[in-house]
């Protein structure tokens, strides 16, 4: 099974999930297999006046991530992880990376079709 990024509150597997993708705190990597992690620190994104999703997209992705789980995921960043084939699954916020990836494993993750939200937000 591939790698699964989580953005998160935390560096950790029992830290919250972040509701937000682009402009989430950290990305928690996760081997499903063994649930090994490592984290990827995203405060960067916090002070960028635009372009957050993007960026992220591109930083999970050049982490080996080919699944990202989120609570929303804005419509740039959506795109640029569609375009290379990265899974995504929304509304895993209100529970801890662990949980997320666990239910993602279980199948229980609706993988999101569309942005959750249109336009620009934070």
């Amino acid at each position: 099974m591939s790698k699964i990024a989580v953005s998160s509150q935390g560096p950790g597997l029992n830290d919250q999930v972040d509701p937000r993708f682009g402009r989430a705190a950290y990305f928690v990597i996760v081997d499903p297999e063994t649930m090994t992690s490592e984290v990827v620190d995203n405060s960067a994104a916090k002070t960028m006046s635009g372009g957050a999703g993007i960026q992220a997209a591109e930083t999970v992705v050049k982490a080996g991530a080919k699944v990202v789980l989120s609570g929303f995921i804005g419509p740039k960043a959506f795109q640029a992880l569609r375009t290379v084939g990265v899974t995504m699954g929304q509304d895993v916020d209100g529970m801890t990376v662990r949980e997320a990836v666990e239910l993602f494993k279980a199948g229980k993750v609706s993988i999101a079709e569309q942005a959750t939200k249109p336009g620009h937000w934070a």
